[in-house]
């Protein structure tokens, strides 16, 4: 490999032009027909087309395809030399130049199809007719979709080093076509998926040879959320007028990326033509035709370039280091291998690789399918087993799918500025299979970080997107979330049981709120619930202790402590509203409550109706006790109680109360509580306390004129007035405290009522048992002092 590289260098430097047996004067399309610029025979001849020229009539050369030229030679010298493949056959080769034209390119197909009886060609080979089994080329997409259509009639392979247009994956018009580059649709796919990856999404495009590619580009671009801004198209032959309008968008844009679908010698016009008015830094992104041409590192309106490349075939010509300070006039004895120019460079063999790739795709065809007994027949077709190919060289697979294209496999390559002030290509990542490999954190962009393209800032948090009319979805304006909704691409209302966290960018579960025993308000009133029923039990051990004494006795004993037991309950109940509401619970803590607080005005009333018949009995010929006496008392108690125990039954059987999610009051949280069920429940149970505890309270107060001593009118009147004051006050409370405030109020209500009552009632007498033990006499009581109006 060495000496055919060695040798084509040298042409290349015109050192030795006699060596390099090819014609590098003047490119002219004539009608006779014209040798191969480079040939051999062989049993099978292998046809080669690559654009050596730029244009007819020109003496202008590009030096690289004169390196695929010799990499085609090299690659079937090394196959002829090989004992493993074709063994005992020959190939050849006919080698011509295109010059990059479309007539030219046909002239070349129509003599490698029908085969010329050249001169120089040795009259026994079987290569005499020089028809070719495939071809190797073209380099371009124009002139290869030509050459194929006209080999497809005839069966003839023709596998493409550089035509990238994704029309050629078309069967049904290209049938006999392969390459060993990726189409522009795999880079297309490729090049959106890395813009995407560094978050640009305000882009601006400019193409010349790749218009199907850059429609792909488009169209995955768009599947990826990516805008353009401008997509702009030019070619070296329009007037530069054109290339200056181009510049002049580019200048004007807002985007900071820039995707360039262009061949090498279109980017170098639109970089000279940006150098004369620099626009602000750029991020360009670069497509395999000019992201690796080392004639492009030449111009620093942006260090960084990012783009795909084909993968490097590397090796090397030097053997020895050093320079010597003078440079002599060469004698033609030099060895290239010590040089380094630019010519010497084989590092970034890439392209030269698809040549060797698919001359060696050839040969694998031609091994499956050769005819020992008769090697030389022409009608054999390579184009089947092109298609079953599949192998493997220096590292490299190759095969091809039904459209006749390789697996997609790019290197991403980086523009890096070096320790020597040099720019040179790095690779930073890899594409295989639609799968991007990249290490960010080497890239290295014109900026000091990388750059933010985009046409709108992101909304912040609770704010979304509002596309501005007639721009492209990436340019929007930021509105506010409605309350209870994340920013997305719009805003996403949560779902009832969930509620946006502080970043507005995702639903938490809304917490639950109850009265709960741990916090302080629950601990207050469950602390005041316990002592309230300490208070019913000690003056109901103090009742116990002195229930023979007159006071105790004079006060319906029996009664009394019947009264002291519902107030310990009643205070107990209040618990039940406190923790986390279950079924039970919630069916306990109501009709508990209910039943519980008509049994204790119950009573009251019954202490009340005692005292008024005790009145009445001291007049004379009164008989009325007989009607009221301690069964009739036992009775009323038990008969009004039972009424309130029929109206939680039916509340519990028709409507009972249940657990239920409150998601009404507060947004941001759920309130767990108690659902009534029945309303019309809740209060009538209420309603009969209130109607039990309104005539105990005009029963007390009728009753408040008797003589001091003889009666506790006074004392309930006083009792029922707190009361009723503070159950008339609950109602407007309850119904509009918020969340776990209601409960509380609840609870407050049935422990100032209790307290109320035991104060009210007990507390004068328990003050006469402890402390005045001399008025708790029968004389005493039986005294007639006029007690005083209220």
């Amino acid at each position: 490999m060495h000496i055919l590289l060695t040798t084509a260098l040298l042409c290349i430097a015109r050192l030795c032009p006699v060596v390099c047996g090819i014609n590098l004067g003047t490119c002219i399309l004539q009608a006779d027909p014209q040798p191969p610029a480079l040939f051999k025979d062989g049993d099978f001849v292998i046809g080669g087309a690559f654009t050596i020229h730029y244009y007819l009539k020109t003496e202008n050369m590009d030096f690289r395809e004169l390196r695929f030229a010799r990499a085609l030679q090299f690659a079937i010298q090394e196959i002829n030399n090989s004992s493993d493949l074709l063994p005992g056959i020959t190939l050849g080769y006919h080698i011509y130049d295109s010059c990059g034209s479309v007539p030219m390119a046909v002239k070349v197909a129509l003599q490698l199809a029908n085969g010329l009886d050249l001169i120089f060609n040795d009259t026994d080979s079987c290569a005499k007719s020089a028809a070719v089994p495939a071809l190797v080329g073209e380099s371009g997409s124009t002139p290869s979709i030509s050459t194929s259509r006209f080999f497809g009639p005839f069966g003839i392979p023709q596998v493409s080093h550089y035509a990238t247009c994704a029309c050629l994956s078309d069967k049904r018009q290209y049938p006999t076509f392969f390459r060993t580059i990726p189409s522009d649709h795999h880079q297309a796919a490729a090049l959106a998926r890395m813009v995407k990856h560094f978050g640009w999404t305000w882009i601006g495009a400019v193409r010349n040879y790749g218009n199907n590619g850059m429609a792909s580009f488009l169209k995955a671009a768009e599947q990826e959320g990516i805008c353009v801004e401008y997509s702009e198209a030019y070619y070296r032959t329009q007037p530069r007028s054109k290339l200056k309008r181009v510049a002049e968008v580019i200048r004007r844009s807002t985007a900071r990326v820039i995707v360039a679908f262009l061949a090498s010698g279109d980017m170098r016009l639109l970089l000279e033509e940006l150098s004369q008015q620099p626009p602000p830094p750029m991020q360009w992104i670069g497509s395999e035709s000019w992201v690796t041409d080392p004639e492009m590192l030449r111009y620093n309106l942006c260090i960084g370039v990012v783009g795909f490349a084909i993968p490097s075939f590397s090796c090397s010509l030097k053997r020895q280091t050093g320079s010597s300070a003078g440079m002599p006039a060469c004698d033609g004895t030099e060895d290239l291998r010590a040089l380094q120019n630019p010519y010497t460079d084989t590092s970034q063999l890439r392209v030269t690789n698809m040549v060797y790739k698919a001359t060696y795709a050839i040969a694998h065809a031609l091994h499956s399918i050769v005819c020992k007994e008769n090697r030389c027949d022409k009608s054999i077709i390579v184009f089947d087993q092109l298609k079953r190919v599949n192998f493997t060289k220096n590292n490299y697979s190759v095969s091809f799918d039904t459209n006749g294209d390789p697996v997609a496999t790019y290197e991403l390559v980086n523009w890096q500025l070096q320790g020597n002030s040099s720019v040179d290509f790095v690779t930073v990542g890899q594409y295989d299979a639609s799968k991007l490999i990249s290490d960010s954190d080497s890239v290295c962009t014109c900026y000091l970080q990388v750059p933010v393209s985009v046409c709108s800032e992101s909304c912040l948090p609770g704010m979304r997107k509002a596309v501005k009319k007639g721009r492209p979805v990436c340019c929007y304006d930021c509105i506010n979330c409605a309350e209870g909704e994340i920013n997305s691409l719009d805003c996403h209302k949560c779902l009832p049981e969930y509620w946006p966290n502080n970043e507005k960018d995702k639903c938490l579960p809304k917490p639950v709120e109850f009265l709960s025993w741990d916090e302080i308000l629950g601990i207050i009133l469950a602390a005041f619930s316990i002592a309230g029923s300490l208070l019913a039990l000690s003056i109901t051990l103090v009742f116990y202790k002195n229930r023979t004494s007159p006071i105790v006795r004079a006060n319906n004993s029996e009664l009394s402590f019947l009264l002291l037991l519902s107030l310990t309950l009643c205070f107990l109940c209040s618990l039940t509203f406190i923790g986390r509401p279950t079924e039970w619970s919630c069916m306990l803590r109501h009709t508990a409550f209910g039943i519980i607080f008509v049994l204790c005005i119950s009573c009251v009333l019954g202490k009340t109706i005692v005292v008024l018949m005790a009145f009445k009995a001291t007049l004379p010929g009164s008989n009325v006790m007989k009607w009221f006496g301690p069964p009739q008392q036992r009775l009323s108690v038990l008969g009004f109680t039972l009424v309130q125990v029929l109206i939680c039954v039916l509340w519990l059987t028709i409507s009972p109360p249940f657990p239920y999610n409150n998601m009404q009051h507060y947004k941001e949280k759920i309130i767990l509580e108690c659902n009534l069920g029945s309303a019309i429940g809740f209060w009538a149970v209420l309603g009969y306390i209130g109607l039990l505890a309104f005539l105990c309270f005009v029963l007390a107060f009728l009753a408040r004129k008797l003589p001091d001593n003889f009666n506790e009118a006074k004392f309930i009147t006083f009792s029922m007035l707190i009361f009723c004051a503070v159950w008339i006050t609950f109602i407007p409370a309850y119904v509009s405290s918020p969340g776990k405030f209601t409960v509380a109020v609840e609870i407050f209500a049935i422990l100032a009522s209790s307290f109320g009552l035991v104060l009210c009632i007990f507390a004068p007498k328990c003050f006469i048992i402890v402390f005045r033990p001399e008025q708790n006499t029968k004389k005493h009581l039986m005294g007639k002092v006029p007690s005083k109006a209220l």
